[in-house]
């Protein structure tokens, strides 16, 4: 929902006179297709069904608890519907829980963009210390005590034992799975005029015009994945909570900073401790928007609670945080109406379908090994 004076004029350009009865479809905008499958790690339906076991199995984690879906809830818009992600027992989390919904269509995971890829997300995310906080070595070792996963990746990989390696690969070949393509703006940006309603078309006109935000929420997934810096004030828990204020020191610490900046900041520095340039803290990558009716709250840190939240903090042209001298200048007060605020949430809600849903599945046990003399 920022806005620049190029995006603008292009964007009215493209919704400007319509021939009658012709709806206006932005340019910038379009419906999403498939997800892209990389030649690395090719899908297959034995792979994806082993992705969706390990994607639900805590044995992927340092205490054998924290599975994926601990954080990544199907029911909670394949989230955490709070504004921390949960965190390994005796620790909490530090940032908001993104959705995978659609994640296969990022070329950046994580709010600072830190892995290119689902299969580096996904084991990071394991290993990760207020994660899943698990080894390698350790789980590959767990791993082999299932008959079942013996057997699954030797099929799929042709593994003698499991490669955690291909864990992480299966797994993310789950994830590709879980896509959204026909949201009520899928059908409309097809052609199907009906698929919005008038209220939701204006709110589209104003997305796309005086709202400016498809400056940055562009393209099929209404993202450019840049950074940017809002101004979303601090996570209020790092006032109150001592075990937040454990992880927001120990995360500036493991991921570097000046003794000074260790002692002193008080907000998260973002997409600096990729950089280590100054002046990229408070810089987020910018998300999808769909699915977002599902993925209360918002923002890295859940600041913003609603839909409604996100459309008045643009409108009043963001916020001040702790490193106000990187805020973006594309972000300025939008001077919306009532009415217009609520044209434009009622389109925000066209880029969810349906809820998506599945059955957890029944997960494999481990098992004694095998005596030696059962491999001869």
């Amino acid at each position: 929902m920022m806005k620049t004076t190029t995006a603008i004029l292009v964007c009215l350009t493209a919704l400007a006179s319509p021939a009658l009865g012709e709806a206006p479809r932005p340019a910038g905008l379009a419906p999403l297709g498939e997800a892209p499958i990389p030649g690395s790690n090719p899908q297959s339906d034995a792979k994806v069904e082993l992705g969706k076991l390990l994607f639900f199995d805590p044995i992927l984690s340092g205490n054998y608890g924290m599975p994926c879906s601990s954080c990544h809830l199907p029911d909670a818009g394949w989230a955490v519907q709070a504004p921390i992600s949960f965190g390994y027992p005796g620790t909490t989390h530090w940032r908001n829980s993104q959705t995978i919904v659609n994640s296969a269509y990022y070329s950046k995971l994580f709010w600072a963009g830190s892995s290119g890829n689902l299969e580096h997300q996904a084991r990071s995310a394991a290993r990760g210390g207020v994660a899943g906080n698990g080894e390698d070595d350790m789980m590959e070792s767990r791993l082999a005590f299932v008959p079942e996963y013996r057997e699954r990746f030797a099929d799929v990989f042709g593994d003698d034992w499991p490669n955690v390696r291909h864990a992480y690969d299966a797994i993310a070949a789950f994830e590709r799975t879980i896509n959204q393509t026909d949201t009520p703006f899928d059908a409309y940006m097809r052609g199907d005029d009906s698929a919005l309603n008038a209220q939701e078309i204006r709110g589209l006109e104003l997305f796309a015009g005086k709202a400016g935000c498809i400056s940055c929420h562009d393209g099929p997934m209404l993202t450019n994945e840049k950074y940017y810096n809002l101004g979303v004030p601090a996570y209020d828990g790092w006032q109150e909570d001592e075990l937040a204020q454990i992880t927001f020191r120990f995360e500036l610490y493991a991921k570097g900073s000046t003794e000074e900046m260790y002692r002193t900041t008080k907000d998260d520095p973002g997409l600096y401790f990729r950089t280590k340039e100054k002046s990229d803290k408070g810089k987020f990558r910018v998300p999808s928007l769909r699915y977002t009716k599902y993925t209360y709250p918002y923002m890295h840190n859940g600041m913003l609670e609603t839909l409604e939240d996100v459309v008045e903090f643009y409108n009043q042209g963001g916020g001040v945080n702790e490193f106000a001298a990187n805020k973006s200048d594309q972000i300025q007060p939008l001077g919306l109406s009532a009415d217009e605020k609520a044209d434009l949430v009622a389109f925000l809600l066209t880029l969810s379908g349906e809820e998506i849903l599945i059955e957890e599945p029944d997960l494999p046990t481990m098992e004694p090994l095998p005596s030696p003399a059962a491999f001869n």
